[in-house]
């Protein structure tokens, strides 16, 4: 029996590249630049399953493939799926699959260090020194704001919201305040609950956002909610790019309404506005959440399982539609 085809939008771990090639008659990305909509198309016409990214969008026209659709599953790489039509892939029958709980430290890890970078002004006391301006030591220099008995608010108490949370708590003595649409049995660590994203906006000193991306979420935290924040507050964005409304964010960083913000993620990635770029009182990373090896191969060889419990007919570890 031939083996299923697979296209792989991007490159990927070599671990992952290896299974692949073994399991599957796999068509690997050579080039590892995202997918166009034509690429993509041709790929759900020629495949019997498509390994693609949140830097591939799959719209109605891509899962539709003008009526000759042949792959029957997209095995998203991410735990996030607004790069996908939902509603297209139910009524195509095309199988969606995403990658939970395996980026989850990962994730956390890159929270704390943006929340780190930013309130220790860490991104001004390089340029200082890169471009050689720093006189000496001084008492006064780039003073930041400790983490100790300060408010960390979370939105959204997934996995990586209680990891955050977790860390922050006993990692740095912070309290811990959040807001989630549905209530959570078990936060982990002592953490309070708030009744809105409004109050949570207004009361934390370290807003760190946790929440899916996509349509419902569009610009969730938006101007009016930005400037609920104290002028003493940062705001932390580890989700999407798209649910902060970037063009009232970077007016809060430029006339210093708030404190600062560290962002791994964008509205239009991969494009970051200039404004953004030339803004001291931000920290800024390219999409790095979850990328360090262990946790980008977890990732690989989740999706691998679902594309092989879909040809097996077996359950799928972590099937969205």
């Amino acid at each position: 029996m031939m083996a299923p085809v697979v296209t792989v939008t991007r490159r990927l771990p070599q671990a992952v590249e290896a299974r692949l090639s073994a399991e599957f008659d796999a068509r690997l990305s050579a080039d590892d630049t995202p997918f166009a909509a034509d690429r993509l198309i041709a790929a759900m016409r020629d495949s019997d399953a498509v390994l693609g990214t949140v830097t591939d969008r799959f719209d109605a026209t891509v899962l539709a493939a003008g009526g000759r659709r042949r792959a029957g599953i997209v095995a998203n790489f991410a735990v996030g799926v607004n790069n996908i039509d939902l509603d297209t892939a139910r009524a195509e029958g095309v199988v969606v699959t995403n990658t939970p709980g395996v980026l989850t430290d990962a994730t956390a890890d890159v929270a704390l260090t943006l929340i780190l970078n930013v309130t220790r002004r860490v991104p001004e006391s390089e340029a200082l020194l890169r471009q050689g301006r720093w006189q000496g030591f001084s008492p006064t220099l780039l003073l930041g704001s400790a983490l100790q008995g300060k408010v960390l608010g979370i939105i959204g108490m997934g996995r990586i919201g209680k990891a955050v949370a977790r860390r922050a708590a006993l990692g740095f003595g912070m309290k811990v305040i959040y807001y989630n649409r549905s209530p959570v049995a078990d936060a982990g660590v002592e953490a309070a609950a708030r009744g809105s994203i409004d109050a949570v906006m207004a009361e934390a000193d370290v807003i760190s956002l946790h929440l899916p991306g996509g349509a419902g979420n569009a610009r969730l935290i938006s101007a009016q909610r930005i400037g609920l924040m104290k002028p003493t507050a940062y705001l932390i964005n580890t989700a999407r790019g798209d649910v902060v409304d970037e063009p009232a964010l970077i007016e809060a960083l430029r006339t210093r309404r708030i404190a600062g913000a560290g962002l791994d993620v964008f509205a239009a990635e991969p494009q970051v506005p200039h404004a953004l770029l030339d803004l001291p009182n931000v920290a800024l990373l390219p999409h790095i959440g979850s990328a360090t090896v262990e946790t980008r191969t977890a990732m690989g060889m989740l999706a691998v399982d679902n594309i092989a419990a879909h040809f097996g007919a077996q359950d799928y570890p972590s099937r969205v539609v």
